[in-house]
């Protein structure tokens, strides 16, 4: 066995600490390459918009979160259940928080892996993160005709000769 003396063995003992830190530098992140969403459009079995107040555009139809979830649980009856799909911002609207955490429950409950466009950068949906939320309805403000704006129900006395 070879003895080296010890003013040689910490000098080795630092150029190997000092590698191995440079070298778990190279893997903190400072390579990761970012896709864009224009690069990849074309990889995804099917590609969804956001709209307005949580709706989906589906094949150009305006859908509530719980028709969209109609939808691909037909698609999975039928055997034709994307394997990958994109949410991409609509001309109407941009992604939400809302559409994201449909999108996530639809994600648990027909087993695709779910992307959504933010800024042009393509990114998973986790739908731990991104707390998924039941599917819902769309339901439109109501709007009041012009005879009852203004007045409230204890407006006014009844009168029965009136009605």
């Amino acid at each position: 066995m070879i003895r080296l003396p010890t003013m040689l063995r910490r000098l080795g003992a630092g150029v190997l600490l000092g590698s191995a830190l440079v070298l778990s530098g190279c893997h903190m992140g400072g390579t990761k390459d970012e896709v864009t969403t224009q690069q990849m459009a074309g990889q995804f079995d099917a590609t969804i918009q956001a709209y307005k107040g949580g709706q989906f555009l589906v094949d150009g139809a305006v859908l509530s979160a719980i028709d969209t979830g109609s939808h691909f649980a037909y698609l999975k009856d039928q055997g034709k259940l994307p394997k990958t799909v994109l949410l991409t911002p609509s001309d109407d609207s941009k992604i939400r928080k809302q559409h994201l955490q449909y999108f996530a429950r639809m994600q648990l409950d027909y087993g695709f892996a779910a992307y959504y466009d933010d800024k042009g950068t393509l990114k998973k949906i986790n739908p731990i993160d991104v707390k998924a939320r039941a599917l819902e309805d769309y339901h439109a403000p109501v709007k009041m005709n012009d005879e009852q704006k203004g007045k409230d129900a204890s407006s006014g006395s009844y009168d029965p000769q009136q009605h």
